[in-house]
């Protein structure tokens, strides 16, 4: 019987076969490695003296801002913060 490279319903003839994609260097699972990861990128912003505040705005709010960050360049999260910064110098 030949091997074909494309039939994978014979697993056996395929085991050494190496699989192509990023080879896994982390023990844990993805699920895991993200959890993990926010709690640093948490701990990291903490440490530099940035706290998470959360608001919903209207749509077209949203892609307001969006469209205003990309012209200027900047995240839309900056963004944020300097008409925040700009209404609270102007009291």
């Amino acid at each position: 019987m030949a091997k074909e490279s494309s039939d994978l319903v014979t697993p056996d003839l395929f085991q050494s076969d190496r699989r192509p994609g990023r080879p896994r260097t982390n023990p844990l699972p993805r699920e895991v490695q993200v959890r993990v990861n926010k709690r640093r990128q948490l701990q990291r912003d903490r440490k530099n003296g940035l706290r998470r505040v959360e608001l919903k705005l209207d749509e077209t709010m949203y892609e307001t801002l969006n469209r205003q960050a990309e012209e200027q360049g900047i995240s839309r999260s900056a963004l944020i913060e300097q008409i925040l910064q700009q209404a609270l110098a102007d009291k």
